[in-house]
């Protein structure tokens, strides 16, 4: 790859644009990859915090870098010290680059990383809207060749986040499990929660393009709209008990409330959702009926890898939230249509992964 090669990436500058820019191609130093990229997919979060507007500050917010951070690819290019991967390998990446070496960095959750040195893909260094990326080995997810490289895009953020909430509030096959908010997120919380084992899913939505997806995959039981009687339907559903484990993909102040109200005696409820306020009572909420709020943000790249592993266990395809894909070209049309919330996933997709 000379030096003197250039390609198109795509920058948000915080109007509800896409600004497409010609980039130099990088060289992998030592340590580092080239990666041809695949797919990748658009999160909620560049939406929420960059794309409208950038809300970030400072060396925390976005830094006029090639967006993305849900990207996976093939590597086509090696600096020198690589301990595993090699040309040829498919790969997804982990979007957080952390420094290594302080505390959470050491426990696998980059996302916390302490360091001035922490970097994450699409926000403070260049990520996956262009048709390369420069990754450092550190941060790479190997790919098996039973998922796509869309599938593989929302491990790097959306799949991986819900997993690790699942994780920690301890879904299994005993469980009633509702899911506030089907956006992409809420989405894969209800696929992953099946797959945990989870018999009676329930999702809360109002975007009719969202429950209408949620149906025509089989992923709840039963989906309703939320409202004032909302609480009540589904005290109804659950025989007047409430949910054993409720997670709110939501983000808003009335679905955060009702994941915590609809937990029965001894449940717990993740928030996943990012922004936004919550109000409730603690002693009627919480404390009498003995239930445990859990914050969830992101995951490990130790956990991001047992969720490939499972993935493949369960032939489980993310790629099946994508309702639309776009060239690197319509890339504008692509964050638009995201922005409007009247979609599933949405892909920016290259080569073969176009349909």
């Amino acid at each position: 790859m000379g030096k003197s090669e250039t390609m198109v990436g795509a920058i948000l500058p915080g109007n509800s644009t896409v600004e497409l820019r010609r980039f130099e191609v990088p060289k992998p130093g030592h340590g580092q990859v080239l990666l041809k990229t695949k797919s990748s997919t658009i999160c909620g979060s560049d939406i929420r915090a960059i794309y409208r507007e950038h809300l970030g500050k400072g060396p925390e917010g976005y830094q006029g870098v090639i967006a993305g951070h849900e990207p996976a690819g093939q590597v086509v290019e090696t600096g020198p010290g690589l301990k595993r991967f090699k040309v040829g390998d498919r790969v997804i990446v982990y979007h957080i680059s952390g420094c290594g070496v302080c505390h959470d960095c050491r426990m696998g959750y980059m996302i916390s990383c302490s360091s001035s040195l922490r970097a994450a893909y699409g926000w403070q260094r260049d990520g996956g809207m262009a048709p390369y990326i420069l990754a450092d080995e550190k941060d790479l997810v190997a790919l098996p060749d039973s998922l796509s490289y869309t599938d593989g895009a929302q491990v790097a953020c959306g799949f991986g986040t819900v997993y690790e909430a699942l994780v920690k509030i301890g879904v299994s096959g005993t469980d009633a499990v509702l899911v506030v908010g089907l956006g992409p997120v809420g989405l894969a919380a209800l696929m992953l929660a099946k797959a945990m084992g989870a018999h009676f899913l329930v999702g809360v939505e109002t975007q009719k393009e969202r429950v209408e997806l949620a149906r025509k995959l089989g992923l709840a039981s039963e989906v309703i709209e939320p409202g004032p009687d909302s609480l009540a339907r589904l005290k109804e559903l659950t025989g007047g008990r409430g949910f054993e484990r409720t997670v709110d993909c939501s983000a808003h102040a009335d679905g955060r409330a009702l994941a915590i109200r609809a937990a029965r005696q001894w449940g717990k409820i993740a928030l996943v959702g990012e922004g936004g306020t919550v109000s409730f009572n603690p002693s009627p909420d919480i404390i009498h009926d003995q239930k445990t709020i859990f914050g969830s943000w992101v995951t490990s790249i130790w956990r991001m890898e047992e969720l490939v592993e499972r993935l493949d266990r369960w032939g489980i395809h993310p790629e099946s939230l994508v309702t639309h894909r776009f060239s690197l070209e319509k890339a504008g049309e692509a964050y638009q249509l995201m922005a409007s919330g009247r979609c599933g996933k949405v892909a920016v997709a290259f080569d073969e992964e176009v349909k």
